[in-house]
């Protein structure tokens, strides 16, 4: 059963799963897809091709779906997905893909987008993640799981961003930050390691392991891809590969300061 409000548009063909609760005043077009147990609420629209999971909240004002702001749109066929258990606040506005960018806009699971969110055409987001009140995602931009954006940052297209890194509030990135890190400024550069992150989900030795990686990557002057290949040989720690793979295939480049 679907609780909807007499006041919604819910265009024929739209599908609706159980339980899914639909505001006063809200648009659902017609290739919407809505998992069990979503409650979308007043004045929110969701159109276009999108497939939205189980158990999200869809705050009012919300604009999901919408055709990408991409100049170069024709109206092709694209997409956005949305899987489950994710809170998106008021006034969010997420796009679909492009033709140029694999068609596809897709949302994990568990994330929180606060008010003002966007994510622009094509961007990839992964699980858990929160990005706090106007945070903006370009076109193109990869985030992976359990990363954190402070609030009124921007992010340039094509930005990778790896998992459990963090972005300072008021920031403005234009490159790749590798997982673990932490950065802010405008331009937004390294500071370190997102250690608080961190903490909440490794083990002691796989935190050391990842500062003395840090330590020769970022603040010994060598060359960066050399360290990074070095590091690759000689670590046993799982997590100093992923940083190290992150660093080695990063196409942006890797905004730090050198010391040396």
């Amino acid at each position: 059963m679907s609780l909807i409000h007499p006041s919604a548009v819910v265009e024929d063909g739209a599908i609706l799963g159980t339980n899914v609760s639909v505001g006063p005043f809200a648009y659902i077009g017609s290739k919407v897809k809505i998992g069990d147990n979503t409650t979308v609420a007043s004045h929110a629209v969701i159109e276009g091709k999108t497939t939205i999971g189980k158990s999200n909240r869809i705050f009012s004002h919300s604009a999901v779906g919408t055709i990408p702001q991409d100049l170069k749109f024709d109206g092709e066929d694209v997409e956005l997905i949305i899987g489950d258990n994710n809170t998106i606040r008021e006034f969010t506005l997420l796009n679909p893909g492009t033709k140029g960018g694999g068609s596809i806009t897709k949302i994990g699971n568990g994330n929180l987008l606060m008010g003002y969110v966007h994510l622009g055409h094509d961007v990839i987001l992964g699980d858990h993640c929160i990005l706090a009140n106007g945070a903006t995602l370009a076109g193109h931009v990869e985030l992976g799981d359990h990363v954190v954006i402070g609030g009124l940052t921007p992010i340039h297209q094509f930005v990778h961003i790896g998992d459990y890194a963090m972005i300072g509030g008021a920031s403005a990135l234009s490159q790749d930050i590798p997982p673990f890190c932490l950065a802010e400024g405008n331009r937004a550069v390294l500071r370190g390691l997102n250690l608080t992150g961190m903490r909440r989900s490794m083990e002691r030795e796989e935190i050391n392991a990842l500062k003395g990686a840090y330590r020769e990557l970022f603040e010994e002057g060598n060359p960066l891809q050399d360290v990074a290949q070095s590091l690759l040989e000689t670590t046993t720690s799982s997590k100093v590969k992923i940083l190290c793979e992150f660093v080695k295939t990063s196409k942006r480049g890797i905004p730090f300061k050198r010391t040396k």
